[in-house]
């Protein structure tokens, strides 16, 4: 895809550095002018040749006022005209293309030139780049009738030159221009592009060009990498290997000479020279220049430096040296018209280039941002301000806080390119950019242009739009400043700031959201402000976080008074998110607030002052704020029940419960308050549960389901501790119908009766009267629930039923004797006689099971006993050689003593001994036991 060139733009890329007269310089008369074929560049000094043969070397300067200062001229032949001047610094030479036949020159031309080789009608040489500058070779390509040539050359002590020819390839005709990149040779001829390894030889045709196309010219491009091949006015760039890379650059018209520097490619031609962008071939400036005497315009510039940033421009008689202007000077330019447009594109067009340093895009960026804002175009600055890395939050200050101020030493005092005048506040600013309008529009009315935007001129915004922009932008800089990182005292000024100007605009759920989070306000600045604007809720917010609970509190405790459930629609005209379920009053909320600084604070005297309206509004809240476990240190549980309204009975419980589940509280004293309150409340809702007149079903299981609950957690927090007065619980519910609690209060004092009483008779629980029994584990206890089923006392019925499931299941282990006496004469013989008599035949055969046990266990008595006197009285026989087992002396007469692993010690080592459970041998006769298959009993 090719790029066409664009109308000439009002930037400059070169600027002019030096214009000389060789002829002048050089001492020559008038009567014998230079006329220049060639130019070239290496380092600081221009070398030019002319159509007379002559050599002329001229140093230039950076300095505007230092003129270029002729060095030396060197006559080569009358006859030669000299066509091509390559400079070959890595051998220390200037080869010269005159006539056909090349030349050698020193850098300085201080000694006549010498022929290179014998070659004549050389039509093209080309230097081959060298890749290590300190290397003392170089290499050539030449074009020689139909040859293509290489030339070596190898820079030797003493100054000489080792020349080294041969052919790279044998038959290439009409050659026009030769370009060395890398390892090809790029040939250029009236029929096409072609181009041939430099080691190999090897040659294939890139493209045929068209008949009628102009002088074929091929431009090696810095990097190394890439050649510009000429079509007519099109630059097809090419890679070393032929092959098309980007794209291709249009030119205004066909091009005599092509140089570069670098990011620049600038083509002479038709009485002018043009500059054009590298890398998208946007055409940057024109350059013209009159005709006068024969031949072309030649450009140059030093090809071997990438860094190069002087270009010379030669017509017949004349020359003029132009360096490249530097990308700051072409932005500040741009920025002095206040062609804001331009100045982005050039930055961009930089910074792509790698031709900006990172520090100075953000210091451009900077200024940009400055000269928008004090033309009003708040958005456009702050942009730019945010692509700045250096531009620091505090720079913004002075348009916020007329000085001197807290923060004035904060405010850096950068020195940018003075196009801006210094910062003053925001109305000041707005107030003097609205003047400027107004005059612009004078201006314009009278015929007079003016570089004010047409935006404003058009449609003049009115001041407090402009503010209000100007405001709202301002706070998106100092948000994103807050992500960065940031002294403290900027972080305070930046976070103050803000809110000043969120209040300037009424943002109050900004405000609101910047004071509840971790911020760096200063306080004493913001205070009175907002005070006096009416925005407690943010104040309060604000005292929280930087823990001021105190004054925090009091402002949640005033709102708690004061707002009515009007808030919430102050609250999602703000755009609050919350549903109809979430609605909240502003009591609510306040006391919402309120419990969030409480839930975190230790301080006693605080919490409890604060609790009591908290509890008043929703006592949900107040539970979490005394059961908190946020803060260091929890309160005192004696300051926390004394301080609670006793009718809040619901906080007591919660609280209570809280200490002695959570906390592990062991106190009897709160035990018993715990299970008091429990009671009383199981009592109401009992009470409660008998008015159910007027309720529908689903009110109904709702009572029915609370109380459940309720007697529920009473019952396990019953049975559960151990701490409570069971007495003092017992006072409360005597008169009430919670038998459950009775029965498991009586256990817990030990009244087995009364508590087997509730069970079987008040609940008719008989399996919980058993269960109960086996807790007792005495049959007594069966016996005495027998009784209570038969006889229940108060005018009431025999549980004959429940007797008789107790005497089915636990009848066995009962006296039946006793079972006997407890019956009564009125229950019906059937219901029990299967019972009894399995009772008696289980207590018949466990009487002869006993006796059979008994007198097996006097026979194993019995047997063993009689072993035992066997194995005392049993015959042992000694010899001579008997000796004893723990000191291995002769028995002889001595007593002895034997042992049941037949072991025998005398008796003097037995006496030593003391311990009788260890035999001679070691054994311990407690823990490994002897037996032996002799004392099974056979009897």
């Amino acid at each position: 895809m090719a790029m066409g060139s664009h109308p000439p733009p009002s930037r400059s890329s070169l600027e002019p550095l030096a214009t000389l007269d060789p002829a002048a310089l050089a001492g020559l008369p008038v009567s014998s002018p230079l006329t220049v074929r060639s130019a070239a560049l290496s380092g600081r000094l221009l070398y030019l040749g002319t159509g007379g043969g002559k050599l002329l070397l001229f140093s230039l300067h950076d300095d505007n006022n230092a003129s270029p200062e002729f060095l030396r001229l060197l006559p080569i032949g009358a006859t030669l005209s000299v066509s091509a001047i390559l400079p070959l610094p890595s051998v220390a030479r200037i080869l010269v293309l005159a006539g056909g036949i090349l030349l050698l020159a020193d850098p300085l031309l201080s000694r006549p030139v010498r022929r290179l080789g014998s070659l004549r009608n050389v039509a093209a040489v080309a230097a081959r780049p060298t890749a290590d500058p300190s290397s003392p070779d170089c290499s050539l390509a030449v074009s020689v009738g139909k040859k293509l040539l290489r030339v070596d050359l190898a820079l030797r002590d003493g100054d000489e030159l080792d020349v080294q020819t041969r052919e790279i390839a044998p038959a290439v005709d009409g050659v026009k221009a030769l370009a060395w990149v890398g390892d090809s040779v790029f040939v250029g001829t009236a029929t096409g592009y072609s181009l041939f390894s430099s080691t190999a030889g090897q040659g294939v045709d890139i493209f045929t060009l068209p008949e009628s196309s102009g002088h074929p010219r091929i431009k090696p491009l810095s990097g190394g990498e890439e050649v510009m091949l000429l079509v007519d006015n099109v630059g097809v760039v090419v890679d070393r290997f032929g092959q098309p890379v980007g794209s291709s650059l249009v030119f205004n018209t066909t091009p005599d000479c092509i140089a570069e520097v670098f990011p620049y490619v600038i083509v002479a031609g038709d009485s002018k020279v043009d500059v054009y962008r590298r890398r998208n071939g946007a055409h940057l400036q024109t350059i013209p220049f009159a005709r006068s005497g024969p031949g072309v315009l030649i450009v140059a510039s030093d090809g071997d430096q990438s860094d190069t940033e002087l270009v010379v421009i030669a017509t017949a008689y004349k020359v003029f040296c132009y360096h490249k202007v530097s990308a700051v000077e072409q932005i500040k330019a741009s920025l002095r018209i206040k062609n804001y447009k331009e100045a982005i594109s050039l930055l961009e067009e930089f910074e792509s280039d790698g031709e900006i340093s990172k520090d100075m895009i953000s210091f451009v960026h900077a200024q940009l941002g400055f000269l928008l804002f004090f033309d009003l175009r708040f958005e456009d600055a702050v942009n730019h301000f945010l692509l700045s890395e250096t531009m620091q939050a505090s720079e913004i200050f002075p348009f916020i806080m007329r000085d001197p101020n807290r923060w004035s030493d904060l405010v850096p005092r950068k020195r940018y390119w003075g196009l801006h005048p210094p910062p003053k506040p925001l109305e000041e600013v707005i107030d003097d950019g609205l003047v400027t309008v107004q005059r612009a529009l004078l201006l314009k009315k009278a015929g007079v242009d003016t570089i004010v935007d047409e935006d404003f001129l058009s449609n003049p915004p009115s001041r407090a739009d402009l503010l209000e922009l100007a405001i709202r932008n301002i706070i998106r800089f100092l948000c994103a400043s807050r992500m960065k990182n940031l002294s403290s005292p900027e972080m305070e000024g930046v976070d103050t700031l803000l809110m000043y100007l969120y209040r300037a605009l009424v943002l109050v759920d900004d405000m609101e959201k910047l004071a509840s989070s971790q911020n760096s306000c200063v306080v004493d600045e913001l205070e009175s402000l907002l005070d006096d604007s009416g925005h407690l809720r943010t104040l309060a917010f604000l005292y929280g976080s930087k823990g001021m609970c105190s004054k925090a509190l009091a402002i949640w405790r005033i709102l708690a008074r004061n707002y009515s459930a009007g808030l919430w629609k102050d609250l999602s005209e703000n755009g609050s998110h919350e549903t109809s379920v979430d609605k909240k009053s502003g009591e609510e909320i306040a006391a919402i607030e309120a419990s969030k600084i409480l839930k975190t604070s230790s301080d006693e005297d605080l919490v409890l002052e604060h609790l009591g309206w908290v509890a008043d509004i929703d006592q949900e809240l107040a539970i979490a704020v005394l059961t908190s476990e946020m803060r260091e240190k929890q309160l005192s549980p004696e300051k926390v029940v004394g301080a609670v309204d006793s009718e809040k009975v619901v906080i007591h419980q919660r609280y209570l419960q809280w200490l002695i589940e959570d906390q592990g509280c062991d106190d009897p004293h709160y035990h018993t308050s715990y299970a008091l309150l429990l009671a009383k409340s199981a009592i109401e809702a009992v009470h409660m549960e008998s008015k159910y007149g007027g309720k529908d079903d689903k009110e109904i299981d709702s009572d029915v389901q609370f109380i459940y609950s309720l007697r529920e957690r009473l019952q396990l927090f019953l049975q559960a501790s151990y701490l409570y007065d069971p007495e003092d619980v017992l006072d409360v519910i005597a008169e009430s119908e919670l038998w459950l609690e009775k029965a498991i209060l009586y256990r817990k004092m030990g009244q087995e009766n009364i508590v087997l009483q509730i069970l079987a008779l008040k609940l008719e629980d008989s399996e919980a009267a058993e269960q109960y029994c086996a807790e007792i584990g005495r049959d007594d206890a069966y016996i005495q629930l027998l009784g209570l089923y038969l006889d229940p006392q108060n005018g009431k019925e025999p549980m004959f039923t429940a007797a008789v499931r107790l005497l089915h299941n636990h009848g066995k282990s009962l006296d039946p004797l006793q079972v006997l006496e407890r019956l009564s004469p009125d229950m019906p013989l059937q219901l029990a006689s299967d019972t009894i008599l399995r009772m008696l035949r289980a207590r018949v055969h466990h009487h002869r099971q006993g006796q059979i046990v008994h007198n097996l266990s006097r026979a194993t008595n019995l047997d063993a006993r009689l072993t035992r006197l066997e194995e005392r009285s049993r015959h042992v026989q000694l010899t001579d050689e008997s000796i004893c087992d723990s000191c291995r002396a002769r028995l002889g007469t001595k007593l002895f003593v034997m042992y049941p692993d037949d072991s025998v010690v005398c008796y003097r080592c037995y006496r030593n001994q003391g311990d009788s459970s260890s035999s001679g041998r070691g054994r311990n006769l407690r823990k490994d036991v002897i037996f032996k298959q002799s004392w099974l009993a056979s009897r």
